[in-house]
């Protein structure tokens, strides 16, 4: 914002937060939050405030932007959040084409953006816009316009086309194996996209789609097929550990590293042991942690997948037994792979964001606060915002700070909530709530008591009927 400092900024920022939280709560329109957000910030333009009405970044907006474009079978420009920024102080103006997409992927016309364009709308633009992939509307009373993850197209379209290459070929065929690895690879590269609950059902539809061919395939083909049955096994595993159903996240994930080994995919076997030593660890069972860590370990391919096993399973284990040299000693091995890996995008894959999270989370259970925030804030600057991995860095940071800066701490874990939907909000992102909600227990700070009361009433991932909340 030209002529705002950077603490009024992020004052704005904030209290945009929660004022778009409030209406939304109140069941208020996208035109009325973006009347009240102006009235309570002069300084917002329109452009400025539609986009923080939704709840988005300046990355996060150029992403939907972007949609559009490739919805229409466009190439999206090269738009920066630099760039944006001038848009919505008036510093520079897009171009009429722009400014259409733009109002369609805000769901607004140019003129309620600010956006004035040269003869290029019309009454059919004006008419309410197809929901396209990598947005959510939700009718109710009211139609609140939410943030990306729909489901509304893009995974059902994948099972889809599973099913019919299974019905055009019942016995299994080399196109149908080829075809399971896509979906695979489509489900691990999106996993952080889709509500868990929603992506669960869709992947195990999928399973059930392959298990059929299994039986009646050569037996090439058979290998092929069972190789991606335990792929996705893992990502049923790791979604239902998200859904805090450990019991059955332990159930997949072991069927999981028994197809990685029955069919010879070491990669498989290692990433399973991962996540078993993952969910020993929530339970803390610190003997079958290590022992899946050192298990997926033999099996880890060296580079990105060492460091992989060592961060996210073994150093955690360590931590906890509060062998602190040992945890060193992992953190300094991963970290030199880390400086020459290549990452990998993905629930399979491994990047700086998730490295440096594991780290931070040692530190912090090592009890080295100052170490453990200033870790997390490496997590942060690398992961997208509003992401998983953004929202689970944050938190390890206000868990970091809840000792020293108890306000500051709680202020950081309500802004997730008002960024972060309840559907959107994993087990472990619940946990570290939940832990720094007890933290901050005996606080009389206003963000303190208002922290346990958004706790209080935040809605459960699965009902008590087994459906997803």
């Amino acid at each position: 914002m030209g002529g705002v400092s950077r603490g009024r900024r992020a004052e704005i920022q904030r209290e945009a937060s929660r004022i778009r939280a409030q209406c939304q709560r109140d069941g208020h329109t996208q035109e009325r939050i973006v009347t009240t957000l102006r009235t309570a910030l002069p300084e917002l333009t329109a452009l400025e405030a539609w986009r923080l009405a939704l709840g988005w970044s300046r990355p996060q907006a150029i992403r939907e932007v972007a949609a559009v474009y490739r919805t229409d079978g466009l190439l999206p420009p090269g738009l920066t959040p630099a760039t944006l920024c001038r848009y919505e102080h008036g510093q520079e103006e897009p171009g009429d084409e722009y400014r259409l997409m733009i109002a369609r992927a805000y769901g607004a016309r140019p003129d309620e953006l600010g956006l004035a364009t040269r003869g290029l709308w019309c009454s059919t633009c004006a008419s309410p816009q197809p929901l396209h992939y990598g947005q959510l509307q939700r009718e109710e009373t009211n139609t609140i316009r939410r943030g990306s993850m729909t489901t509304a197209s893009g995974l059902p379209a994948i099972r889809e086309s599973v099913q019919w290459a299974v019905l055009d070929a019942p016995g299994g065929s080399p196109a149908v194996v080829a075809l399971a690895e896509a979906a695979v690879e489509h489900y691990a590269l999106n996993y952080s996209e889709h509500p868990p609950a929603i992506l669960l059902e869709e992947v195990r539809g999928t399973r059930n789609l392959l298990s059929t061919s299994v039986a009646a395939a050569d037996r090439e083909t058979a290998q092929g097929l069972r190789r991606q049955v335990g792929w996705l096994s893992a990502l049923l595993g790791n979604l239902a550990y998200h859904l805090d159903d450990r019991a059955g996240a332990r159930t997949h994930l072991t069927l999981a590293g028994a197809l990685g080994e029955s069919t010879q995919e070491p990669a498989l076997t290692a990433w399973t042991s991962g996540a078993l030593a993952m969910v020993a660890t929530a339970r803390k069972d610190w003997n079958h942690a290590r022992g899946h860590a050192e298990y997926g370990l033999q099996h880890a391919p060296e580079g990105l997948r060492r460091a992989q096993l060592l961060g996210w399973a073994l150093l955690p284990t360590l931590a906890a037994l509060q062998r602190a040299s040992e945890a060193d000693d992992v953190v300094s091995e991963s970290d030199e792979i880390m400086q020459s890996a290549t990452e990998l995008p993905g629930r399979f894959g491994y990047d700086r964001a998730e490295h440096r999270l594991h780290v931070a989370e040692a530190h912090l259970t090592l009890e080295r606060f100052d170490r453990a925030a200033d870790v997390a804030r490496e997590s942060i600057a690398a992961a997208p915002a509003e992401t998983p991995a953004w929202t689970a860095a944050t938190l390890v940071l206000a868990l970091a700070e809840a000792r020293d800066a108890p306000e500051q701490a709680a202020s950081r874990a309500l802004g997730v909530l008002d960024l972060i939907p309840p559907s959107r909000l994993r087990a472990t992102a619940r946990g570290r709530l939940t832990r720094l909600g007890r933290l901050l227990d005996n606080s009389t700070l206003t963000p303190a008591t208002e922290l346990a009361e958004r706790l209080r009433t935040l809605p459960a991932p699965i009902r008590a009927d087994g459906t997803a909340a």
